[in-house]
């Protein structure tokens, strides 16, 4: 798959409120065909302000009777090293947001236990991920939510950082100089092989930044974001037209704005 082929999939709605009930309707969508071909949904959930609202979305009155909860299986694709309770955890948004009102058994919901030293908390959710996957040589998630940061990272990716570069480990505790910190991480191949990829987008602070990830032609790719190539599944771009205000005319059909 060809850089031009990976990226060609963008929408563009509105506003960031537009953005997550798109994003919230295709996570039904593709929750729902899961289901139907294996019996179950396996999705990685992201930090940050936008799917927040995502997840406010999916267990509110709208979106909460459309989906059979008791057959998701929530996973993460990182976290910050701390308590499940802190403020700055991605479990713990995520819960507040949307976990706690679905009332899902806690077995569905598979937290990196941030509190743990950080390797052998990588350790620990590889080991579940394998136990989830089977003998698996990658996992194949049904969906897999990603955000972009001002910098170009994506999950716990960050420009310069070793676990870009791991081709064997399904989960990095991956160490960030400048946040003087590790977080945890699933790898790029591991998200590279998940069914469907949604990015979500939004505010005018990202259009310099997705202009760049998306605007790279193969040579120039160095960002986190632009290596996120599906092996075999779908990559999609949610974003609003706040943040694509500096993407090139052919990138943005218009058949995807609203």
């Amino acid at each position: 798959m060809d850089r031009e082929d990976t990226f060609a999939a963008v929408r563009v709605d509105d506003d960031a409120e537009s953005v997550a009930r798109a994003v919230a309707e295709a996570f039904v969508e593709k929750g729902r065909a899961a289901i139907n071909r294996s019996g179950c949904f396996s999705v990685v959930l992201a930090g940050g302000s936008t799917p927040k609202r995502v997840y406010e979305l999916l267990a509110g009155g709208d979106f909460r009777p459309t989906l059979d909860w008791r057959k998701v299986h929530f996973f993460f694709g990182d976290e910050r090293c701390m308590p499940p309770d802190h403020p700055d955890s991605n479990y713990r948004m995520a819960n507040e947001a949307m976990l706690r009102h679905l009332d899902v058994s806690l077995q569905l919901v598979h937290r990196m236990e941030g509190e743990r030293e950080p390797h052998e908390s990588a350790r620990r959710y590889e080991d579940d991920l394998h136990a989830f996957f089977g003998d698996a040589t990658w996992p194949e998630f049904d969906l897999m939510l990603l955000g972009m940061g001002d910098d170009g990272h994506t999950a716990s990716l960050f420009p310069g950082t070793r676990a870009l570069v791991e081709q064997t480990a399904w989960v990095a505790a991956n160490w960030v100089e400048k946040l003087n910190a590790f977080r945890l991480t699933l790898t790029l191949p591991v998200i590279n092989h998940a069914d469907d990829i949604i990015f979500i987008v939004t505010g005018a602070a990202k259009a310099e930044i997705l202009a760049r990830v998306l605007g790279a032609v193969d040579d120039e790719a160095t960002l986190p974001a632009q290596l996120i190539r599906p092996t075999a599944g779908t990559l999609t771009w949610f974003v609003d037209r706040a943040a694509a205000t500096r993407l090139p005319s052919k990138l943005v059909p218009e058949a995807s704005t609203k």
